[in-house]
């Protein structure tokens, strides 16, 4: 049975697979504070609650937000925290195996990454580059994730 919510004096019906099909095609805009992770990508909530719903961010708090996407399964947080779910660390690769684990959603596409953070991931380079510029986010580097260690392993023989 689909959750009804009342955001803005409107009541919706919101079920995990709605906001999950919403983002499917979507690019995530730049994260400020509070973030949900949806099909292994983080969206602001609010981006992705206006998605859903049509209505526009102002109608609604971020708290609001983050309270619906929590209720539908979704995990939430805000930048810069870490959470316990967090991969085991591996003193043997760099980083602990943080940067590996964090690009694991993202095999096969084109992302874009500042520090250990992925900022946005497509399946071209060209809507990479193409969000990179409309956000201006202008330091981050752009590679295509491997599709599995076979793959790697062929790249680093080349």
């Amino acid at each position: 049975m689909a959750a009804m919510r009342t955001v803005a004096g409107q009541t919706f019906e919101l079920e995990r697979e709605t906001f999950e099909n919403a983002v499917d095609d979507a690019l995530p805009e730049p994260l400020r504070d509070h973030y949900v992770v949806i099909s292994g990508r983080r969206f602001p909530p609010k981006q992705v609650l206006a998605l859903v719903t049509g209505l526009d961010r102002a109608d609604f708090t971020t708290h609001q937000a983050r309270r619906i996407l929590q209720r539908a399964g979704f995990v939430v947080g805000r930048v810069g925290t870490t959470t316990a779910a967090q991969a085991p660390l591996r003193p043997d690769l760099p980083q602990e195996g943080r940067e590996a684990e964090s690009l694991r959603p993202f095999r096969g596409q084109w992302v874009a990454q500042r520090g250990l953070d992925v900022l946005v991931a497509a399946n071209s380079p060209q809507r990479v580059v193409r969000w990179l510029n409309e956000h201006e986010q202008h330091d981050a580097v752009v590679f295509r994730v491997p599709l599995d260690e076979a793959e790697s392993d062929a790249l680093r023989l080349r």
